[in-house]
């Protein structure tokens, strides 16, 4: 009897472990190619894309460039023919174009606006620049200077701020200036003596203490009733403790550092009794909380019926010399009269002639 074969699988494979994993490897060979090709397909459109990107930016670059010097570099309608310059202060015009280094005929687009600003606010008068660019060729500045408020110096005391190369104007600030024209109203301003504490230097700001507090108490100072019946002159900070202000009508009046505002109050009522006794104040010392001292000096009328009717020399009495005469001679003292024992010999010379009776 025939053997019957026994009917396959259908899920059964026909190939063998080692023929499968040859057309594995096949397969992915295949695909691996692929996959590097396509990668640098899409490689090399990237890299064509950046490079039309980068040469078409360089090309409008360089096409701007050429227009702007054609049209606005090069063209001589923007020539800087106008330099606008206004100030507030002593500053010259000559002095501002030199530190801005600024120059007619040169194109107005190649002026740095932002560097001409940061020169001119490096003077130490300059407190505010503003510069304008005006198409097509002129070029505005606005300066507003620093407003000097006094003279200060190290010096203890000094004759003439105008002529002193160690005297500053300082503004409220405490920036210190040093003014190559100076206008007659600087020389009434006030003066702050002895600073000696910090070095002086034109630009610098002042950081003592009291040159700090002679400056607050210079802008607290300018209210209108202390403005004009207690105008400083002078205040000398070198005991370093203490300001010693002496004002229009010579008073000295001694402030602390702290609460000038407290301190010129009292100051202010101080002012009013002298002003409705009619006498002037010679010192107050303010440091003192209670009981202050004050001293009165002599009022107006005083002075002038002094000068008008002044008092009469007192008599100033002089010892005469007494001259000895020679000693009497016997015979002679015989014949005058004898006289009291009381009489002194001065009495002897000067006794008055008796005048002649009749009988």
């Amino acid at each position: 009897m025939r053997r019957q074969k026994r009917p396959r699988a259908r899920n059964q494979r026909l190939s063998s472990f080692r023929q499968r994993r040859q057309q594995h490897l096949l397969d992915v060979k295949v695909r691996s190619r692929k996959a590097v090709q396509h990668r640098n397909r899409r490689l090399l459109v990237v890299f064509s894309k950046i490079a039309l990107v980068i040469l078409l930016a360089g090309g409008i670059y360089v096409g701007a460039r050429v227009a702007a010097k054609r049209f606005f570099i090069d063209n001589p309608d923007y020539k800087l023919s106008n330099i606008e310059v206004q100030t507030d202060g002593t500053l010259q015009r000559d002095q501002i174009l030199n530190v801005a280094d600024l120059r007619e005929g040169e194109n107005i687009f190649r002026v740095n606006l932002a560097r001409v600003h940061e020169r001119l606010q490096e003077l130490p008068q300059v407190d505010g620049v503003e510069v304008v660019r005006k198409l097509p060729a002129e070029i505005d500045i606005r300066i507003v200077e620093r407003k000097p408020i006094g003279w200060i110096t190290s010096e203890k005391q000094i004759a003439d701020p105008f002529a002193s190369d160690a005297a500053f104007l300082v503004d409220a600030r405490g920036v210190l200036m040093k003014e190559k024209k100076l206008l007659p109203e600087y020389l009434g301003l006030p003066l702050i003596l002895g600073c000696v504490s910090e070095s002086l230097e034109a630009g610098k700001i002042v950081e003592s203490p009291e040159a700090r507090a002679a400056l607050e108490l210079l802008r607290l100072s300018t209210r209108s009733f202390m403005q004009t019946r207690f105008q400083i002159r002078e205040i000398d900070v070198s005991k370093g403790y203490c300001l010693v202000v002496t004002d229009k009508n010579h008073s000295r009046v001694t402030f602390g550092f702290d609460n000038l505002d407290t301190q010129l109050q009292r100051l202010e009522q101080f002012l009013i009794y002298s002003d409705d006794a009619h006498r002037e104040l010679a010192t107050v010392n303010l440091l003192v909380q209670r009981n202050i001292p004050v001293t009165f000096g002599k009022s107006p009328a005083e002075v002038i019926n002094e000068t008008i009717n002044p008092e009469e020399a007192p008599r100033i009495m002089k010892a005469i010399p007494v001259q000895t005469s020679p000693k009497p001679s016997a015979t002679t003292a015989k014949s005058r009269p004898a006289l009291s024992p009381t009489a002194t010999p001065a009495a002897k010379r000067v006794l008055p002639r008796q005048p002649f009776k009749k009988k």
